[in-house]
């Protein structure tokens, strides 16, 4: 095996879209990585790029189970086979409006998944966890720009009210037992790819995310954009969010990580939102931790097309559909806690995005299957 810093980090669902583009920058980071994915959402062939984007070297330090984190007894043999240190935990269905279709399978999914990951970890004496989740739990935010301050909401949908459960279950499991180390990753939206175009979001059916539909019609597999309102109170009507680079994402999950062991970053976290104390006698942090991961710049939908149409060099056609229940006009992050705390800070713009997007699609107009 190549050399490493020893540590193991598991990753469920490591073979998903922001995924394995963290993967790929753990190893990039010298760490040995096992993912545990059953490919219901992703593919096998994800796990071949990752290895060829890292080269064989560091390829040497990653290894795959196709296991169900559901799968209790599957899941403590890996536990068994490998000294993981932390888990960093992605596994679930994500999509917004399948879970109004499928809430109980949303539920079962995400909420029993993460707590059979927990529990099978608390056997192992594994406490240290960085958890997927997402700016969802801010429901209609109190405020904009939104900082972990923000208090959470009803969310708007059974996705996000999973993610905001999870984070009360690990919140409590950190206030039942101290020695308990959590990161709570509030993503914005995640967009773009891996410059090599090798990996990048591979959305099974029609996507329900705004770039991955952008870049299937300028690939020509769907007709025209939906644009959803564009009778909202922005400068040009429509929607405005704030959407983060995937590797950018990826980062903030190695500066999470980085946090957690206390090699970055300051030595406690004040906010409302966290519960986190100074370092121990082995420089580890213990306590709750919560950072939002976005840019802290609004982008509108116009702009993103437009933008995209400047990526693939052509027009990208468009019809403007009413507003869909529960949107609200803007939606974007305050991310100056990740960077005075993590030393995290968003580097890539639109720009790059959309060049990323277009690069993986137009190189992978199937996804992964060609």
């Amino acid at each position: 095996m190549a050399a490493s810093n020893q540590k193991t980090i598991l990753v469920t669902g490591g073979a998903g879209f922001i995924g394995s583009h963290t993967v790929v920058e753990l190893l990039q980071q010298d760490y040995n990585v096992v993912i545990v994915d059953d490919l219901s959402n992703s593919s096998p062939i994800a796990i071949d790029r990752i290895r060829q984007i890292v080269g064989s070297q560091r390829a040497d330090n990653l290894v795959f189970y196709q296991i169900n984190v559901l799968n209790a007894e599957a899941l403590g043999k890996v536990f068994e086979d490998h000294d993981i240190f932390a888990i960093i935990h992605f596994a679930g269905f994500k999509a917004v409006g399948e879970s109004t279709q499928k809430p109980l399978e949303y539920y079962w999914n995400n909420v029993t998944g993460l707590m059979t990951t927990a529990n099978v970890a608390r056997a192992h004496g594994v406490k240290r966890i960085i958890f997927s989740s997402s700016a969802t739990v801010y429901g209609e935010p109190a405020f904009i720009p939104i900082t972990e301050d923000c208090p959470m909401a009803k969310t708007t949908n059974p996705y996000g009210e999973t993610k905001a459960m999870c984070e009360r279950i690990l919140t409590d499991l950190f206030r039942a037992d101290d020695e308990y180390s959590v990161v709570l990753l509030r993503y914005f939206n995640p967009i773009g790819a891996h410059e090599s175009g090798l990996i990048g979001e591979d959305p099974a059916g029609i996507p329900n995310n705004l770039l991955p539909y952008v870049s299937q019609v300028a690939v020509g597999k769907l007709k025209e954009i939906h644009v959803f309102g564009n009778d909202y109170p922005t400068p040009d009507g429509t929607g405005v969010r704030d959407y983060i680079h995937v590797v950018d994402l990826a980062r903030g999950h190695v500066a999470a990580l980085r946090w957690l062991e206390g090699t970055v970053g300051t030595g406690t976290v004040e906010d409302a939102a966290s519960l986190v104390g100074p370092t121990d006698e082995e420089g580890l942090r213990h306590g709750v931790a919560v950072f939002n991961l976005g840019t802290g710049t609004g982008t509108s939908v116009l702009q993103i097309i437009h933008a995209f149409e400047e990526a693939c060099g052509h027009e990208l056609p468009y019809v403007i559909d009413p507003r869909r229940p529960g949107d609200i006009a803007e939606n974007y992050a305050a991310c100056d806690k990740a960077r005075t705390e993590m030393g995290w800070v968003a580097e890539y713009d639109i720009k790059r995005m959309c060049e990323d997007s277009w690069r993986w699609q137009s190189q992978n107009p199937n996804g992964f299957e060609g």
